[in-house]
């Protein structure tokens, strides 16, 4: 499974020490500038999701790429400040995308954050399945 992680210039900071303890993540943007947009960084993250890949986005407070990223269709992005948040947008969720602060967040509690979020997986149990259903109808209104 491929992890894309991408940042703007406020969430710079925590997205290259992320990077530096997972060298594995595909790093989407190396170098930044003080004139970043979240919405377009977003954009290109989203761009490349699918049933084999997951995203991390860092802005200063989360809640930009996490609101940019669910305007894309099939993406499930969560803001989460804690593991059982974590755990929970996947499990109940199943999101695909995990949205971090790099304003309010340590490094060393990103990386709890992100090691929960990846090792857990959707439960399929039928009432998270049929929510998922539901959300996928609004889509329609778009």
């Amino acid at each position: 499974m491929k992890i894309f992680i991408a940042s703007d210039h406020a969430g710079f900071k925590l997205k290259q020490s992320i990077v530096k303890k997972n060298k594995d993540f595909v790093d989407l943007t190396k170098k930044f500038t003080d004139s970043d947009d979240y919405p377009l960084i977003t954009e290109n993250l989203c761009k490349k999701i699918n049933k084999n890949s997951k995203g991390i986005l860092i802005c200063g407070s989360g809640i930009g790429v996490s609101i940019a990223a669910n305007k894309f269709k099939n993406i499930r992005a969560a803001l989460c400040f804690t593991q059982k948040q974590a755990e929970l947008s996947r499990k109940d969720e199943d999101s695909n995308i995990l949205c971090l602060s790099g304003w309010f967040l340590t490094t060393e509690k990103a990386l709890k954050i992100i090691k929960k979020w990846l090792s857990c997986k959707f439960s399929s149990e039928p009432r998270h399945l049929r929510r998922l259903n539901q959300i996928k109808n609004f889509e329609k209104w778009r």
